[in-house]
């Protein structure tokens, strides 16, 4: 079950703590056997949980049109190949032939992207010794089978959260790995004792020039992200890459931010994204999902409370306000995904658990996001399963889904 433990614990106001029981409540429904999440800094249950499924896995579409998966089984990362949409698949590779630890939950899963000359690129979480830390490492297959050994990205080898990481190439071929970084909080704890008053954790940001071959020192995007939440990343209609993460604004308000990096590898200013204003002393986790459309239409989908009721909503970001915001599934909908295809196209996914099996959900718009049809059942699980992706491949949409019952599969939108 995800879990909401307070960063702060000892002082939490009956308003925080309703909200944070309700999206604990939604979260538990939507997603009954997920993994929890503690990273709050608490120490880790006395009792070990139960061994779960490794079902944290990422797809992309190859330059040659095959759809790929990377996932985790024993301590490696794993290649898999499909040329039918997704209905069958092979394994193509090892990505680490050393094994170590992998995070493979929703949030924090192994990524893939690749080059336009078919490289293909894998980044992932590597959790340490210490509870909640972690580093952020990366390999590179320049025949999009066979890996280099990994290397870690960041220069700060500290032993603190280096997680959730987030990976993609940009229009003029550069790589980018973003994640969540306490290097910060850290600092400010050495400097004023625990009481420090540094909120969440930090986005930082590592650029590639040569392909993923080797990084450039790290950039810190922002102070005061929240600590657990899946970061998005997104090209501009330039090719530049936009960033959105849930943001801590003032004293615990979580919502949302971006910055644009510029076409040099360099982010900018940070931006506001959402005004849902939920004020909680607590991670979700549970992060948004972005998508720019060919008119430079920024669509997004994410999880807040607004007005005392925790949903999914969609919006079009503008920086100033949310255009068209609305609610997505029912009171159970979780962990939604986002894709555009040309400006016009919008597709939204999601799981939602109907109280005995967990559903795929799908809406799709035809007019750049201003209406949705009706909602559709993709398919059903009653066993455990990740959360669902959408992948673009020129102007087709797939949405994936892993489920431990039926496995890997890609259902092709109209």
């Amino acid at each position: 079950m995800p879990n909401l433990q307070s960063a702060t614990e000892m002082d939490i106001s009956p308003r925080r703590r309703l909200l944070a029981a309700a999206a604990l409540a939604l979260a538990a429904l939507a997603a009954p056997a997920a993994q929890a999440h503690g990273d709050h800094g608490a120490a880790p249950a006395a009792t070990p949980a139960a061994a779960r499924p490794e079902l944290g896995t990422s797809v992309a579409f190859a330059p040659d049109g095959s759809l790929h998966a990377v996932g985790v089984e024993g301590g490696h990362v794993l290649l898999y190949r499909s040329d039918d949409g997704g209905g069958h698949w092979q394994t193509r590779g090892v990505v680490n032939r050393e094994p170590e630890r992998i995070s493979a939950d929703g949030e924090n899963r192994p990524k893939l992207a690749f080059m336009p000359d078919g490289a293909a690129l894998v980044s992932w979480t590597k959790p340490l010794a210490k509870p909640y830390s972690g580093e952020i490492r990366f390999a590179r297959a320049a025949d999009g089978e066979h890996f280099d050994a990994p290397i870690t990205v960041h220069r700060n080898r500290d032993e603190i959260t280096h997680r959730f990481d987030s990976l993609a190439v940009s229009g003029s071929g550069q790589v980018l790995v973003s994640w969540i970084d306490k290097r910060d909080l850290e600092a400010a704890r050495r400097k004023q004792g625990t009481k420090a008053d540094y909120r969440g954790a930090a986005v930082y940001a590592a650029v590639s020039t040569d392909g993923g071959r080797s990084f450039r020192p790290e950039v810190k995007l922002a102070d005061h992200s929240c600590e657990c939440c899946r970061i998005a990343i997104a090209n501009d209609v330039d090719g530049v890459p936009v960033v959105l993460w849930r943001h801590v604004f003032g004293t615990n308000e979580r919502d949302h931010a971006l910055t644009r990096f510029d076409a040099a590898g360099k982010p900018g200013a940070v931006v506001r994204a959402t005004f849902d204003r939920w004020h909680i002393d607590a991670c979700p986790h549970h992060g948004p999902s972005l998508a720019i459309a060919g008119d430079g239409t920024r669509h997004a989908v994410w999880f807040n409370a607004r007005e005392g009721e925790p949903r999914v909503f969609y919006g079009r970001l503008t920086g100033d306000a949310v255009e068209g915001q609305r609610s997505v599934g029912g009171e159970r909908a979780a962990h939604a995904d986002i894709a555009v295809a040309g400006r016009d196209v919008v597709a939204i996914v999601w799981k939602e658990f109907d109280g005995t099996r967990t559903q795929l959900r799908v809406e799709l718009s035809t007019d750049g996001g201003r209406q949705f049809g009706e909602a559709r059942t993709l398919a059903a699980t009653e066993g455990a399963s990740d959360q669902p992706r959408l992948v673009r491949n020129g102007d087709r949409l797939l949405a994936f889904w892993r489920t431990e019952r039926e496995g890997m599969r890609g259902y092709a939108l109209p």
